[in-house]
């Protein structure tokens, strides 16, 4: 089958939907079907086609939202290109821009479209508004969605149910949702011997001892991550057991404002801020960490927090259904209800190492169903349900 993927991130930029395609592209491969990128050009400004990769990137203008960019609603030299890919099906990965522009080929070549749905936009409209007409903004965002969920997609996927139950109960979508959740390279997160040399030298870098417990996060660093409630948390902890680090792997947004709230909380001998790191590093960062945490209730799914497991490392995260699916409560992980009971399973485990080991293991052990190998084949019966529907529409 030849797969034409429509994303407005790729390499090198690094994201969840990123990670996503990059996992989906790699098992597809695998199974020795052909998989084609349309992408914005994050790097540069001009048109640019890699033949030997076969990634398109289209000239993008930024948007204001974190290292993005929009680009135009059609380009003719990708539309040249594409038609000579011959493809069978298309899956999209945005709703704007390159989004939109494969909505465009679709009805042009008479080719299916399976679109996933990844990010709550109205939970990100403030970067676009700077907080003037956000009410307004969130009822467009919701408007656009169902949109492009219900009416220019013959398939429909989405990472939770929390998803598809918002879709149902309050963007009145009626189309059928597949839930997938998106697959790892689990094997990526297991330690072998040079990883364990680089964890020595990122700990040394750190000045992380090994009686420290580590509490790390992964990813982007913006206010709708919530990572201002788990400093306020850590300040109170700190006074208790100041054997504790906090580790915030990752570039953004919010990242100087969080660095200034560490000095007035008098925090910095206590919080770690790396910055960005190359994904190929991603793996060791979980590996140096004893849990991962996340505050965050703006998540389609979390798929750093599948990462963290499947590094064998117990996770506690705010009660929210973006989590249900993937932590199970005492048994892999923890999901909070509130600060008294994040800082009472922290301590739990830091302070019970036969209850840790047993939660580390069912950690890894409950990630299988996440590998990319199992994300493709789900993903492989969306294409085959969408070809036979749009097939079968055409004939009507």
């Amino acid at each position: 089958m030849k797969i034409g993927i429509f994303t407005d991130a790729y390499e090198p930029h690094i994201s969840g939907v990123t990670t996503s395609i990059k996992m989906l592209k790699e098992a597809l491969e695998k199974m020795h079907h052909e998989v084609y990128i349309v992408t914005a050009n994050l790097d540069g400004k001009g048109f640019k086609y890699d033949k030997k990769n076969k990634i398109i990137y289209i000239t993008g203008i930024k948007t204001g939202i974190y290292q993005t960019k929009l680009t135009g609603i059609y380009s003719s030299k990708a539309m040249r290109i594409i038609k000579s890919w011959h493809l069978d099906v298309i899956h999209s990965q945005t709703e704007f821009g390159v989004g939109y522009f494969s909505r465009i080929v679709a009805k042009k070549l008479n080719i299916p479209v399976v679109h996933t749905y990844h990010t709550l936009y109205e939970d990100y409209v403030h970067y676009v508004t700077h907080g003037h007409f956000n009410n307004f903004a969130k009822k467009l965002a919701i408007k656009i969605t169902k949109y492009y969920c219900e009416k220019k997609c013959d398939e429909l996927i989405v990472p939770t149910d929390k998803i598809k139950d918002l879709f149902v109960n309050k963007y009145g979508i009626k189309k059928y949702a597949n839930v997938i959740p998106t697959g790892i390279d689990i094997d990526k997160f297991q330690v072998n011997e040079e990883m364990k040399k680089e964890i020595t030298k990122i700990k040394k870098k750190y000045k992380i001892k090994d009686t420290d417990f580590v509490i790390g996060s992964v990813g982007r660093i913006a206010p709708e991550k919530s990572f201002d409630k788990l400093l306020y948390n850590i300040k109170d902890m700190v006074k208790v057991n100041n054997n504790i680090k906090v580790m915030l792997v990752g570039g953004g947004p919010d990242l100087e404002n969080l660095q200034k709230l560490t000095k007035e909380l008098k925090l910095d001998n206590f919080v770690i801020f790396t910055d960005k790191v190359d994904y190929s590093l991603v793996p060791i960062y979980f590996n140096i960490f004893d849990v991962v945490v996340s505050f965050s209730t703006t998540e389609t799914q979390g798929l750093t927090i599948i990462e963290g497991l499947a590094a064998s490392k117990p996770t506690i995260c705010t009660d929210d259904e973006s989590f249900k699916a993937m932590i199970e409560h005492n048994y892999n992980g923890y999901l909070f209800k509130n600060d008294n009971e994040f800082k009472h399973y922290i301590f739990k485990l830091m302070n019970d190492g036969k209850l840790y080991k047993e939660m580390s293991i069912n950690a890894r052990n409950s990630t299988y169903k996440y590998s990319k190998e199992v994300f493709a084949s789900d993903i492989l019966k969306v294409y085959h349900k969408a070809i036979k529907g749009h097939k079968k529409t055409s004939e009507d």
